[in-house]
């Protein structure tokens, strides 16, 4: 069986993981959501071993949706994409300041922000100057 092996992107047009839920859900359902990516991963078989999602919010990442599956998409451009199916809930994290970043970027599990305790991350992140402080003193 191959390694486990995450993905990690901006999420750009939602202002937190409510908001991402939120929009999903309006245009998936209760069924799984799926982001449409311009490239397709090289690694979809570590990817697919139990790999998630990871969302940056305004600089940290904050919340992870598991992988499901890679389905190929089709733009009105007739430019073949790649559709990462994740699961429909979210499982939050601890904050882990990110700088920005085209695309999305692989993300190995002992670099992961660890998954917040059931019921917790409901309140906002720390400000950006302090999560940078924590960095930079190996903090997360």
């Amino acid at each position: 069986m191959a390694d486990m092996l995450h993905l990690i992107k901006l999420c750009v047009g939602a202002e937190g993981v409510d908001d991402l839920l939120a929009w999903q859900h309006a245009r998936f359902g209760d069924g799984p959501a799926e982001h449409v990516t311009r490239m397709w991963p090289r690694r979809e078989a570590e990817l697919l071993a139990g790999g998630s999602l990871y969302w940056v919010f305004k600089g940290a990442v904050l919340a992870h949706q598991r992988l499901l599956r890679l389905e190929e998409r089709r733009g009105a451009d007739g430019i073949l994409r790649c559709a990462l199916i994740l699961a429909p809930e979210a499982l939050r994290t601890e904050a882990q300041p990110r700088r920005p970043f085209q695309g999305w970027r692989y993300l190995k599990p002992a670099d992961a922000p660890r998954d917040l305790p059931q019921g917790r991350g409901l309140t906002e992140p720390l400000p950006r100057d302090l999560l940078d402080a924590m960095s930079v003193i190996g903090l997360r």
